[in-house]
């Protein structure tokens, strides 16, 4: 189990390297984590929602993603509530007071579904949240209850990048209870940018007063081709230095509840592309594109564009003929209305929308979560040259319907969900085909539209890209690079010591 001294030390990436090299060595592994609060979420084969994060490992792995890799996934929705998701199934939207009062079917289904994969993989590598030192919180589902359940050893990660790492280290050490502090097996230190000799008379420290190893001291990794688990990972795009001189500019405006960004990373890594994300109206200026990207709470997020200045400035470049592009809750925002008169997101029962596309939105009790196959319906900017017969993956997520009203055209034709065989209209396209809306997520995963996409927007520009030959790396080869750099910084043999497979690494 990797458990962390706090929130985004990096625990995700570490567990997803960790899949990765334990899969090459020939282990059948498995990730878990029993409590994710995450916006940024995935699609199960079956249809069913968990945290991108574990989506991400299991891939790494060479797995499926499957729910009993988070059985419980939070997901914020605003005024101290979250819509808590169980076994990939909405059940409720809570207060946390409400929440603990599910404690006893909590841990039910966290121990069932930890000793379903436990049956089913060599090796489960087990990922904690935040801090298991939160002593003014008797509640815990995710740390070491999961730790105590399963009986699994704890390497303890921290994060040097933000200072006090052996603060970090300490503090959390000496919080924990006694029987939980035993469950410490080793450190890691994470995210470390200089001369490691500097490091040693910590490092010997901490084996000094706890008699436990350091694993490794991992450096920081910048630019990974790999979806962060919640927006904390937006805080460090602001720290990288932007593109000059790219063939297209990309601004995604940063709403409040933003959800699934990682809609967008094969963008970021694209080298001709500079894409930033937006939370001034000022920030939108001299973008070949504008996007609205998905929303856990696309009523109060429709209220911010419209308080900040960000839907009159929209609105402004839509009236120029200039790209507006919106995804999921963004395609909802850019229609006529939205309406809620069941209450299932908001005390809003309806809200007038941008008015940029001829749709309304209504919101219903049951929540789509599907992976799709679809093809290019009508060509518009998003699509580029790319003829229908090319068959596009995505994957839906959200609460309400997009109904047409008035003249209409569909960017994309799904013609599978989950499996079984639709014809089903998706998004719309404005008057002008300037404004594309879109449900779907997970489009620029695929190679071809990707480049069309860009070559629609580099238009009379040089710059062509061949579809499925773009220059961004594929998450495969983002995994071995992620897996090569912590196997090249940890120590190997304590590492499959503690995993319960000596010398596997040998």
């Amino acid at each position: 189990m990797v458990q962390g001294t706090a929130s985004s030390v990096g625990k995700s990436l570490l567990v997803t390297a960790l899949c990765s090299l334990f899969h090459h060595r020939g282990l059948r592994v498995a990730p878990f984590k029993a409590q994710n609060m995450a916006l940024n979420s995935a699609v199960t084969p079956e249809g069913r929602e968990i945290g991108r994060a574990q989506a991400v490992q299991a891939e790494a792995a060479g797995l499926e993603p499957a729910v009993e890799m988070n059985p419980i996934l939070l997901k914020p929705e605003g005024n101290l509530r979250s819509q808590v998701v169980m076994l990939g199934k909405p059940i409720a939207t809570m207060t946390f007071t409400e929440y603990r009062g599910l404690k006893p079917e909590l841990e039910r289904v966290v121990s069932s579904s930890l000793d379903k994969l436990r049956r089913a993989y060599d090796l489960v590598i087990i990922e904690g949240a935040g801090s298991p030192a939160e002593i003014n919180i008797d509640f815990d589902v995710v740390n070491m209850f999961v730790a105590r359940l399963s009986g699994a050893p704890v390497i303890l990660a921290a994060d040097i990048d933000r200072g006090g790492v052996f603060a970090q280290i300490v503090g959390t050490m000496e919080l924990l209870a006694a029987e939980d502090r035993a469950r410490v097996a080793a450190f890691l230190i994470n995210k470390f940018r200089g001369d490691q000799a500097l490091l040693t008379p910590g490092l010997e420290f901490l084996q000094t007063r706890f008699g436990r190893p350091v694993l490794g001291v991992v450096p920081y990794l910048a630019g990974l081709n790999i979806a962060d688990e919640d927006s904390l990972g937006l805080e460090d795009r602001r720290a990288q230095a932007p593109k000059h001189g790219a063939d297209v500019t990309i601004a995604v405006v940063r709403l409040p509840h933003i959800s699934n960004y990682d809609d967008f990373l094969p963008l970021e890594h694209e080298p001709d592309v500079a894409l930033r994300f937006a939370e001034s109206a000022a920030e939108l200026d001299g973008a070949d594109l504008v996007v609205l990207p998905g929303t856990k709470s696309t009523v109060a997020d429709l209220d911010w564009l419209k308080q900040t200045g960000m839907a009159a400035a929209i609105a402004r470049r839509a009236s120029e003929g200039r790209r507006v592009l919106g995804v999921c809750g963004g395609c909802q925002m850019l229609g006529r209305s939205i309406e809620d008169p069941a209450g299932v997101e908001s005390a809003v029962a309806r809200a007038p929308g941008l008015g940029l596309l001829p749709i309304t939105t209504r919101f219903a009790p049951t929540k789509v979560t599907a992976r799709v196959l679809a093809r290019v319906a009508t060509p518009s900017f998003l699509t580029g040259d790319l003829g229908g017969e090319t068959l596009l993956d995505g994957y839906e997520i959200h609460m309400g319907s997009v109904l047409p009203g008035g003249a209409f055209a569909a960017p994309f034709s799904i013609i599978s969900r989950n499996g079984a065989a639709v014809e089903l209209a998706d998004g719309a396209i404005g008057a002008a085909g300037t404004i594309v809306g879109t449900m779907l997520h997970g489009l620029f995963e695929n190679r071809p539209l990707r480049a069309a996409f860009l070559n629609a927007l580099c238009a009379g520009r040089a710059t062509v890209r061949r579809p499925g030959a773009p220059a961004s790396a594929s998450r495969a080869d983002e995994y071995r690079r992620l897996a090569e750099l912590v196997g090249t910084h940890l120590n190997l043999d304590a590492l499959g010591r503690i995993a319960g497979f000596e010398g596997i690494f040998a």
